[in-house]
């Protein structure tokens, strides 16, 4: 099925979903637009798109993703909704979802928008690291499902679908609050622990002769992209500082016991929470 396919913003997540449209749909043409010429261009050598073109320039498409930060798709989605026909199917892959819901909330055009989360990802960001699969087995969340046209629904459900994702359901607000602590929260920690570690050791030679998997994997997040990262913790300020007043006060907590000596209740607390390994693996 051959089908006009724009893609706003042609790196990991925007460009890989690029890759899989063009196995689904191999006859559609895939339009790219992106802020970053160097990004367009790298992405046409690559091939995850034929074309580039601009935001105004939107003509007649079948299907619009928009993988930019939060704070940019929250200027971008009203105006590219006004480009859209009566089927054309716009998805946002933003990292929040209320407020992205919220701006559209009132648009003529609200029933051709899917508001989604996938949860998928590296800590690698641009074209060069989009791949093929990257959403295969991933979760993906539909927020506000119920503003969608069905027909339009059905299009992004069958995508999903095609691409072997497993799909969730949840209204924007409750969303943001759930994403603070399973995502939002992991990706600050991981920031502040490379920086906590930076400042201790002085020379970075001892921190690469030391440092082990446990360290590696802990810190992987704090090589994503700053400006991504920026957008989210302003966009979800409230969820995420809820977020962190709970995880300070586990730190608090367990630095006390320490200093205090009483290693038997350190001991209970790591064997309690231990058990989210158990939960971990029911949800995979």
């Amino acid at each position: 099925m051959k089908k006009k396919i724009y893609v706003i913003g042609v790196g990991l997540i925007g460009g890989s979903f690029a890759i899989d449209m063009r196995k689904l749909f191999p006859k559609s043409t895939i339009i790219g637009i992106d802020k970053s010429e160097i990004h367009l261009q790298k992405a046409l050598e690559l091939k995850l798109i034929d074309e580039t073109s601009e935001l105004l320039k939107i003509n007649n498409p079948d299907i619009i993703v928009i993988s930019v930060p939060v704070k940019s798709i929250l200027n971008i989605l009203p105006i590219v909704l006004k480009s859209v026909n009566n089927n054309s199917l716009v998805i946002d892959f933003g990292s929040t979802k209320k407020s992205i819901c919220q701006i559209v909330k009132e648009h003529p055009n609200r029933q051709n928008f899917l508001a989604t989360h996938p949860i998928a990802g590296t800590e690698l960001s641009g074209p060069a690291a989009a791949h093929e699969g990257l959403f295969e087995g991933k979760n993906i969340i539909i927020c506000d499902k119920d503003k969608t046209d069905k027909s339009i629904l059905e299009l992004g459900l069958k995508i999903f679908n095609l691409m072997k994702m497993k799909i969730g359901y949840m209204d924007s607000d409750s969303h943001d609050k759930h994403i603070a602590y399973v995502s939002h929260l992991s990706h600050i920690s991981s920031f502040m622990l490379g920086k906590t570690v930076m400042d201790e050791e002085k020379n970075e030679k001892n921190i690469f002769d030391m440092a082990g998997s446990g360290f590696e994997s802990t810190v992987r997040l704090a090589k994503s992209s700053p400006e991504m990262w920026t957008d989210i913790l302003e966009d979800n300020k409230k969820n995420i500082i809820k977020s962190l007043d709970d995880y300070i006060e586990n730190l608090a907590y367990i630095n006390s016991l320490i200093k205090k000596d009483r290693f038997d209740e350190v001991e209970s607390q790591l064997k309690s929470t231990n058990y989210i390994k158990t939960i971990l693996k029911g949800i995979n």
